[in-house]
């Protein structure tokens, strides 16, 4: 299914959505809301109104830029949501951080990716008790196209960038189960402008 990539398609949860247009084509804008505004990995995300998915392939154009308001932490996060809870009250995501791309910080670029699983899983859940295996390095940048593929079966995940064979990062085992189904999401955290388009929902039951 290929989405209605209008505002009217989507659910704002704790963000703010609106159609633009960048180079000439429209696309959809999403921008964090004040009510979780210096919250990270929470439900901050445009949500595909009607949509149901428990496995199959999530494909997507995204494109990030820093507000003018951003601050230091921000990376220009941007991603997908999937399996969310009809109350928003739990997800799985995947994200990218692309100014970690710009940086000779070796620790910043090792994490360019990150899954994480809303509310118990975050990132900085997974830092603090040293879990590894859930953020990866990426090679694609802040205000540029990026396609992001997910293909979710199960309790596996695997999430590839601008069609590359290989996944930029494969989690075996989604922290909500095989057996989590719910909506599909455009998720955005601290400091970004985010643009999509494309997207395109595949459900195999």
């Amino acid at each position: 299914m290929k989405a209605d990539m209008s505002a009217k398609a989507w659910k704002a949860v704790n963000t703010l959505v609106s159609d633009a247009e960048l180079d000439g084509t429209k696309v959809l804008r999403v921008e964090k809301g004040d009510a979780l505004l210096n919250d990270y990995d929470e439900n901050t995300y445009a949500r595909l109104i009607g949509s149901d998915f428990h496995n199959g392939i999530i494909e997507v154009r995204l494109r990030s830029r820093l507000l003018p308001s951003a601050p230091e932490l921000a990376r220009g996060f941007i991603g997908v949501a999937f399996r969310i809870s009809d109350n928003d009250a739990e997800f799985e995501s995947f994200y990218l951080r692309p100014t970690n791309v710009m940086t000779d910080d070796p620790v910043r670029r090792a994490h360019g990716c990150q899954y994480f699983s809303y509310p118990g899983y975050t990132f900085a859940y997974f830092r603090r008790f040293g879990v590894e295996g859930y953020e990866a390095p990426i090679d694609c940048g802040l205000d540029e196209w990026i396609t992001l593929r997910a293909e979710i079966r199960g309790a596996q995940a695997a999430f590839y960038l601008n069609g590359r064979a290989e996944p930029v990062l494969r989690v075996d085992g989604l922290k909500h189960g095989p057996d989590a189904r719910g909506g599909v999401g455009l998720f955005v955290d601290i400091g970004t402008e985010a643009f999509f388009s494309d997207v395109t929902v595949t459900c195999e039951d």
